[in-house]
């Protein structure tokens, strides 16, 4: 009897052949246009320093890429289940270091975040962020896991508040907040939109109720509410003039109404509107009671409450005059005034994008946010193609975490956001953010490589 003979494997593509290099390209891109900017932030006129001396902050930055480049080599000679496979260990090593950085660091300018090795400093926050990533990722992949299910939600939500807690101990709450970034994954899994709904009309609330008062803030509330009522209450069943009452009031009949006919809807639409009235009244509080003097400044002056030119609003001021003088095409590659002369505190890390803006001009800037845009448009691209959940998971947390990344620092370059403190993937100097965006962005790479093995 003839035997069957053994089907052929199909051999996937090799690891390099497997590899986006089109992201490695714009990653590349980016690390070559960062290191310019540098250059452009730390040259001085007349100096006789040259930009390569790696006694120079440009030069050092030379160090951090190729470390970064030989980081990135090591990950993608690295088995990509190796990552899954330690998620846990890796997160509960993070969130030990996390919780011994207070006690290890040196205050520098008011933050214990900084761990000094030899003559280096080591900043673990922004290492933490790829091991909480990978945590979620791990944790959302495993059976019947559902983020719609209340117990499933608040386990994604220790799992990013407990780091968080641990870096506002290290009074680093920029730092802390980019973890809030990864909602927008959880909604990509699921996560009702009424949270990021009710969330986002916190922000709203507070930036309006502390710039404008309370009439405004009532006045939104009701327009949220009777929205929600319209979308998901049938309105046949409601009194016709409902829509008449102000927000306590309305969130008073929806409970009496969801008592009558025992409709949860009625319920949870009751309860928003309660909530948003409860949080606005705490808005001044939290602002006047809870915030640090410095945070409270820059908020202030931010929603044109206070003017401070020469205290907190002095950054953001000198930024934009440095943005503004670059023009359209800028003044050239080491030709920048405002950022030679100083003028611009912390303007080769938080504020490296008015070095941009003043040597590169309107063009360089459009080019560089096109250059992020392309980055996380790929890396949306690359998570929806993972046959598996841990890879889509783990690429939603890590381009949440550049986008919120992106969108922050150059907002508070421009004004538009609020002065936290955290850096520009791949412009801004220093080897802790540089390498931390560089494992974040290759490890997931690397995962995308190996969804291509051997299939039968």
């Amino acid at each position: 009897m003839p035997q069957k003979q053994p089907r052929n494997k199909k051999k996937a593509p090799s690891l390099w052949g497997s590899l986006d290099w089109l992201t490695i390209f714009i990653y590349m891109v980016l690390l070559a246009l960062g290191w310019m900017s540098v250059c452009g932030a730390c040259y001085e006129f007349g100096g006789t320093t040259s930009i390569l001396d790696f006694s120079t902050r440009s030069g050092m930055q030379i160090v951090w890429i190729g470390t970064s480049l030989l980081l990135a080599f090591l990950i993608l000679m690295t088995d990509d289940r190796i990552f899954e496979s330690l998620s846990y260990i890796i997160y509960i090593g993070f969130l030990g270091l996390l919780f011994v950085t207070p006690f290890l660091a040196h205050d520098i300018k008011g933050s214990l975040s900084w761990i000094k090795i030899g003559s280096f400093s080591v900043q673990p926050a922004e290492f933490a962020k790829f091991g909480v990533a990978l945590c979620l990722a791990k944790v959302m992949s495993i059976y019947g896991f559902d983020v719609r299910n209340w117990r499933d939600f608040i386990i994604c939500i220790a799992l990013i508040v407990v780091p968080m807690g641990l870096i506002v101990m290290q009074k680093e709450t920029g730092s802390a907040l980019v973890y809030s970034a990864l909602f927008l994954m959880l909604y990509r899994e699921g996560m009702p939109g009424a949270i990021l709904f009710t969330a986002i009309s916190a922000v709203v609330y507070f930036v309006v109720g502390i710039r404008f008062g309370w009439l405004p803030v009532m006045l939104l509330i009701w327009v949220f509410t009777t929205g929600l009522v319209l979308v998901y209450v049938e309105r046949g069943k409601l009194w016709r003039l409902w829509w008449l009452l102000p927000p306590p009031l309305l969130a008073i009949y929806l409970l009496y109404l969801s008592l009558r006919d025992r409709v949860m809807s009625y319920c949870l639409i009751a309860l928003f509107a309660l909530g948003s009235i409860g949080f606005f009244y705490s808005a001044d509080f939290m602002l006047n009671h809870v915030m640090e003097q410095h945070q409270q400044t820059r908020i202030r002056v931010l929603l044109g409450l206070e003017d401070d030119p020469r205290g907190a609003g002095y950054n953001v001021i000198q930024a934009k005059i440095a943005i503004g003088s670059g023009g359209l095409e800028g003044k050239g590659f080491l030709n920048g005034t405002q950022t030679k002369l100083k003028y611009v505190p912390e303007q080769d890390t938080d504020f490296i994008f008015c070095t941009v803006g003043e040597e590169e001009g309107f063009i360089g800037c459009a080019i560089v946010l096109l250059l992020f845009l392309a980055l996380i448009l790929r890396l949306v691209h690359l998570a929806e193609r993972q046959p598996y959940t841990f890879g889509r998971v783990y690429g939603y947390c890590v381009l949440s975490i550049f986008l919120f990344h992106v969108f922050i620092n150059v907002g508070m370059v421009l004004g538009l956001t609020p002065v936290i403190g955290i850096p520009l993937p791949f412009f801004s100097y220093g080897g802790s953010s540089l390498w931390g965006f560089t494992i974040l962005l290759f490890v997931f790479l690397r995962i995308d490589a190996g969804r291509n093995r051997l299939q039968r």
